[in-house]
């Protein structure tokens, strides 16, 4: 049975590997991307109020918070808070910040009442019921409020698997290897998640696929590129398909619709319109 991921007894060597790595500065490059565009639509009144939902760092929501406004982390690792709450203090934000400790799906809780934006990043794969904690969070968004949710992607952990000739472990399901302790449980597929927000009456703005192609890459090969080239190449082609769907970690935002609006949710025209902002 699979079982929620408590980082506890990796939290040091998760904050390492995850965001001290190129692979971490891409993620957090385009993810950030889309949350401007987000931040851009909801920066009517401030300050706004932000829940990021098993937030570890908060590397993103510090970014946030920087531009003045007040976020709730939280987490189930006691020792992922106290190391966010390190950063927090060193980059002067802790007044700015509630750190909650609290599995995502009862963060209702310990909220005053509804959020602006919720985070809900790189989560889901490491639960035992993904829906069931995406629902709750759903439920914590105020009307016209917005819910960023990032996810290891299925497709892209298939394709990774095919590419490296891993046909007998594809054929037996890709059960979750042990050894590997900082891979994500499962794989989550885009189809579900895109219908759980949309099934919730949520509008889908847009998607982002997260390194489309730069863990494809061989450590051995002999290509002439820097970087700096990966990079730009990422930003150029995570909000085009088919790059976007084989992204090893799909970004997607969705819209709680007002009250006076039409609650049967859909994609609407703003998906992907940014696919030219790199």
């Amino acid at each position: 049975m699979i079982e929620d991921r408590n980082f506890d007894d990796l939290a040091q060597k998760f904050a390492k590997n995850i965001y001290g790595t190129a692979k971490g500065q891409i993620r957090q490059t385009v993810v950030w991307q889309d949350l401007e565009q987000v931040l851009a639509m909801l920066e009517q009144a401030k300050p706004l109020h932000i829940l990021d939902a098993g937030g570890g760092l908060g590397q993103l929501s510090q970014k946030i918070a920087e531009l003045g406004h007040n976020v709730t982390l939280c987490d189930l690792s006691g020792e992922m808070l106290k190391l966010a709450e390190q950063e927090i203090a060193k980059n002067g934000l802790l007044e700015q910040y509630r750190l909650v400790h609290s599995p995502v799906q009862q963060v209702g809780e310990h909220l005053d009442g509804s959020v602006d934006l919720v985070l809900f990043h790189a989560v889901m794969e490491w639960l035992s019921d993904p829906k069931d904690a995406l629902e709750r969070l759903l439920e914590q968004v105020k009307p016209g409020g917005i819910i960023s949710v990032m996810f290891y992607n299925y497709n892209g952990l298939l394709f990774k698997n095919l590419i490296c000739g891993n046909l007998t472990h594809i054929e037996q399901g890709m059960p979750h290897r042990k050894r590997f302790k900082l891979q994500p449980q499962k794989g989550i597929k885009p189809e579900d998640v895109y219908s759980w927000l949309t099934d919730a009456g949520f509008n889908i703005l847009g998607k982002t696929g997260v390194r489309t192609f730069h863990d494809y890459m061989q450590s051995n090969m002999v290509g002439d590129y820097t970087f700096e080239q990966v990079l730009e190449m990422e930003q150029k082609l995570c909000r085009q398909e088919p790059y976007l769907s084989l992204g090893r970690y799909i970004h997607v935002y969705a819209q709680k619709p007002l009250a006076s609006d039409d609650k049967s949710g859909k994609e609407t025209d703003i998906d992907n319109s940014n696919k030219d902002n790199g």
